[in-house]
């Protein structure tokens, strides 16, 4: 069986309120664009940003291992497409 890449979009308060509402887009664009390769889905939180709080570089969003701080649609689909090309 193939290894998915995994996409974690944080859909916490914060995250939320500096940008994660236009990431949502992704949990529809990704399955069209990649298929059964990619698993995306929203989670309430991820933690981070209660890590740096003052320094918080919201909204975060997790691909696999990877964490991508203030998070665009064209960064996370970047490391997805960076991902996909090291499991060939």
């Amino acid at each position: 069986m193939e290894k998915k890449v995994s996409v974690k979009v944080c859909l916490g308060t914060t995250c939320f309120v500096m940008g994660s509402a236009n990431l949502q887009e992704l949990i529809d664009m990704v399955p069209k664009k990649y298929g059964d390769k990619v698993d995306v889905s929203g989670v309430p939180c991820l933690g981070l940003c209660s890590i740096d709080w003052e320094f918080s570089k919201a909204p975060y969003v997790k691909v696999d291992d990877e964490v991508i701080k203030e998070a665009t649609v064209e960064k996370v689909l970047k490391a997805i497409d960076d991902k996909l090309a090291a499991m060939k």
